[in-house]
């Protein structure tokens, strides 16, 4: 075990420096600068933006700022900053006198953590897969019991829109119904305390993930109840319920923890589109400002931060394997 964990987390360092640098590249290559805005409107003269580059080291050569920001480099009084391989993230250039750090993961004063950005996208991600899982696991199991039904044509049906339909299209049809409709929530949420106001961008964010859930557990259903020991537990006389739950949903699960870490990730990082259609202040919001004002190292930092997270949710995956099935071992 040990063994294997050293091995897979030695693995993050090339995946995390290949990234890194495409995200520089592209980030460079972009036109315009973090201050380019405040010129045109006259809001910043262009003495200030030269003091400005300088003391962010945007005036050094490109291979130095990029080596500064993963390894550290000397401020203009001599001395060493570490950069992100010891959690320096980097100073925000659009809000000032912030960090990368203190800006996703801080909470707002007198708040716990779940009211910081990060919080606020780990409570959507997280509402999100266990309404999809809760919902997706039993409907593919009835639809495979019930294989050729009505129920079985309805949950396809439904599942194929989950799939094929974008989650923007869902929001968008959602808050008409919804919000102008029904009048269940408002257009514009005033507050995000607590889990009620996550509800329906929850549900309308997890709907992909369940319906390929419920997808993947009715065609794994299916291929499980032709297995032999499933026929060598209902000769013994086992009761129908213990023989479906016991047996066959135990071993139809390992394909849904193997896409259950992109799930995980994909939630968290693919939250960006739900959070700025319903105006959840996550990550994800913050992430879209900072590519538009070119906020570089706000722009580093978060998709760092969202590559750890894929990487840990698939280790968490290849772990959770042994769980399940015993049989399994990560030697």
């Amino acid at each position: 075990m040990a063994t294997f964990l050293a091995r897979r987390l030695l693995w993050f360092i090339p995946v995390l420096f290949v990234v890194a640098l495409i995200t520089f590249v592209l980030m460079k290559a972009a036109p315009g600068g973090p201050w380019d805005r405040d010129a045109e409107s006259k809001q910043v003269d262009p003495r200030t933006m030269e003091l400005l580059a300088r003391k962010y080291g945007l005036d050094k050569p490109a291979w130095r700022q990029f080596i500064g920001y993963l390894v550290g480099d000397f401020d203009d009084e001599g001395q060493f900053v570490c950069g992100a391989v010891c959690g320096n993230l980097g100073p925000s250039y659009r809000q000032r006198g912030k960090t990368v750090q203190q800006i996703l993961f801080e909470p707002p004063p007198e708040k716990g953590f779940f009211d910081s950005k990060f919080g606020h996208t780990a409570r959507l991600a997280v509402l999100a897969l266990v309404i999809a899982l809760a919902v997706g696991i039993p409907a593919g199991v009835f639809s495979a019991l019930r294989q050729n039904s009505w129920l079985d044509y309805a949950l396809t049906f439904i599942t194929n829109i989950g799939i094929a339909v974008p989650s923007f299209v869902v929001a968008f049809f959602s808050i008409l119904i919804f919000a102008v409709g029904l009048k269940w929530m408002p257009v514009v949420q005033k507050s995000w305390a607590g889990l009620t106001p996550f509800i329906i961008p929850a549900i309308v964010f997890g709907f992909g993930t369940m319906a390929q859930t419920a997808r993947l557990m009715r065609s794994t259903i299916l291929e499980v109840m032709r297995q032999d020991y499933v026929r060598t537990a209902r000769a013994k006389g086992l009761v129908e319920q213990a023989v479906i739950w016991k047996h066959m949903l135990r071993n139809a699960l390992i394909p849904i923890i193997t896409t259950l870490g992109p799930a995980v990730a994909g939630l968290l990082t693919g939250s960006i589109v739900i959070e700025n259609i319903f105006g959840v202040p996550g990550v994800g919001r913050d992430f879209i400002q900072s590519i538009g004002n070119r906020d570089y190292s706000m722009i580093m930092g978060t998709t760092l931060f969202y590559v750890i997270l894929i990487l840990l949710g698939n280790l968490s995956v290849d772990l959770l394997y042994g769980v399940v099935d015993p049989r399994i071992r990560v030697d």
